[in-house]
């Protein structure tokens, strides 16, 4: 049985502790249910998969109208998470979730919730978000913004692409582009 468990540390994050089945023919593995997050809509549904070499860190990155849900299918990878939600109560919280690698944990992202992740090593990571990309709701901040005190633990500069590279800190974004 799955156990679905609240972050310690930000408000809304749920870790969903899932549950391998194995024999001689192999593993089985449930990775998502919707009915795991009874208080979202699913009805949008979209899966994503990523495929990133070791040091290449993707966000932060944040959305007004979707959450999502990671799970890492192969390698490991480490999340980086940073509540960004002026009313809620673990606001500018921060935290990293071990992903992969045998540790068999589904994250769920609540809307205001800048999220990323560092590859540790080569890793396949999919994502379910519960609404359809839109562009117009993709939002950044920088992954190394020391006012966030998010903590990557990495000792060589990670690989980005330009549009995570130029993500302003989060005291120089416009308060209409964050969430409310």
């Amino acid at each position: 049985m799955t156990r679905i468990e609240e972050s310690q540390h930000i408000s809304g994050v749920l870790l969903a502790y899932l549950r391998p089945f194995t024999d001689e023919r192999g593993r089985f593995l449930e990775t998502f249910r919707k009915e795991w997050f009874p208080q979202r809509s699913w009805d949008k549904l979209q899966t994503n998969r990523s495929d990133s070499k070791a040091g290449v860190l993707r966000g932060l990155h944040y959305h007004h109208h979707q959450v999502d849900y990671w799970y890492v299918q192969a390698g490991q990878i480490r999340a980086g998470l940073v509540d960004l939600r002026p009313s809620s109560p673990t606001y500018l919280a921060a935290q990293t979730v071990e992903m992969g690698d045998g540790r068999e944990v589904g994250l769920f992202i609540p809307v205001g919730v800048a999220h990323g992740f560092l590859a540790l090593t080569d890793a396949i990571h999919t994502y379910v978000v519960d609404n359809y990309y839109d562009g117009n709701d993709e939002y950044g901040v920088a992954w190394n913004d020391p006012d966030l005190g998010l903590d990557w633990q990495h000792t060589t500069p990670p690989l980005t692409s330009a549009r995570d590279a130029a993500n302003q800190r989060l005291r120089d974004i416009p308060v209409d582009k964050l969430p409310r």
